[in-house]
């Protein structure tokens, strides 16, 4: 306690200096050009993402062993090898289903569009029905012939997005891998890195690295909250509607949501497809499904995001919408995926350089101690 006091005041005590205008200008700038590096390298950036996921999601297990006695090289290993064999044992179990699927994949993926297109297409005709301006202006007939342009060669859009997400595996690999050592090895790096800096700024550092710690396990953490959240709930209303695979659904849906506002679109349009097909005859299904999905997403944005994802940040909800859209300007959807944790991480550490910058006795600490290390070096000269 004396040496935080020393080292000049608690952080309450320079918050205001060193989380300024211009501080805030560097971390709103830095988050953009990370966005733009990290587009660069998405191989590289989406499975260290999953390892941080899933490194979070493990690490409760390791800490629970290491609690009980064993070391934690080895309860790594154990909960890592546990992990793997049974993810092993699941792709095993679902690689049959999953090639029947993949073997008939455009056959579903025209059933779906068809469906789609014909709920949209009796919805427009019911709506001309009931007003004359939209039947004089033909809207029903006009897109009819855009869309039937647009998904006649439906196959052609899809197959390269097969392709990519083929070409992708290889790189997903890795996240385990990274978990792995991220699990063993995490205290080492951060002892690592807390030696590299001066004697003057160890405090901080030690709060700094605790901070960007907390933030990121945190993040991680209340996003996969927020996934159980939304797959429950998606899959409690698709079941009471009798939509089949409610499960399936609410879990692609609320994965899906994990890239802000075209996620969540792309999620309700899925289960408007799934509705519109299965239930043809019946489009009144169709339109609850829209209503399940819009108030799940209400729940998203008033329940459960504060309760989970944006606890952990605490950012500001107007930095955090204006975040998102300059995320989504500078990488597209990568921005969109990567700008809130690097964006909490960059203000941790924008933050911290704040205060130390800012806080006079630390400096004037640090060249001290710098002097007194030059004098010492030229003392027998």
């Amino acid at each position: 306690m004396n040496g935080a006091g020393e080292g000049g005041g608690s952080p309450a005590t320079h918050s205001h200096i060193g989380s300024g205008p211009l501080v805030w200008v560097l971390i709103i700038g830095v988050t953009c050009l990370l966005l733009l590096v990290f587009q660069r390298v998405l191989w590289l950036v989406v499975p260290f993402l999953l390892a941080l996921i899933l490194y979070y999601l493990l690490f409760p297990a390791v800490r629970t062993l290491i609690y009980r006695g064993m070391s934690r090289d080895a309860a790594s290993a154990l909960v890592m090898s546990v992990f793997l064999v049974l993810l092993g044992f699941a792709t095993i179990s679902l690689t049959p289903k999953v090639a029947g699927q993949v073997a008939r994949w455009q056959e579903t993926v025209d059933r779906y569009v068809q469906g789609g297109t014909r709920l949209l297409d009796s919805s427009l005709r019911a709506l001309e029905e009931g007003w004359p301006t939209l039947a004089r202006a033909h809207v029903a007939d006009t897109v009819a012939q855009r869309l039937e342009k647009g998904t006649g060669n439906i196959n052609e859009h899809i197959e390269p997005v097969a392709l990519g997400i083929m070409a992708w595996t290889p790189s997903l690999l890795l996240a385990p891998f990274l978990a792995f050592f991220f699990l063993r090895d995490g205290r080492r790096f951060k002892r690592f890195l807390g030696a590299a800096v001066p004697n003057a700024f160890f405090e901080r550092t030690l709060y700094l690295l605790h901070e960007i710690d907390r933030t990121a396990r945190a993040y991680f953490q209340g996003l996969i909250n927020l996934t159980i959240l939304d797959t429950l709930t998606l899959a409690a209303g698709l079941w009471l509607l009798g939509i089949p695979g409610p499960l399936t659904l609410g879990l692609i849906c609320a994965i899906l949501a994990w890239v802000p506002y075209v996620g969540s679109i792309l999620g309700g349009l899925v289960v408007v497809l799934v509705a519109a097909t299965d239930f043809p005859t019946d489009p009144a299904m169709a339109y609850w499904a829209v209503a399940l999905f819009v108030f799940v997403r209400l729940l998203d944005d008033f329940f459960y995001m504060p309760m989970t994802v944006g606890k952990s940040l605490e950012l500001h909800p107007l930095i955090t919408v204006l975040m998102i859209f300059a995320g989504g300007a500078v990488a597209g959807i990568p921005g969109l995926m990567l700008v809130l944790p690097v964006l909490g991480v960059v203000m941790v550490i924008g933050e911290t350089a704040g205060l130390i910058l800012s806080d006079t006795r630390l400096m004037a600490r640090h060249r001290h101690a710098r002097a007194l290390r030059q004098r010492e070096a030229s003392a027998d000269l």
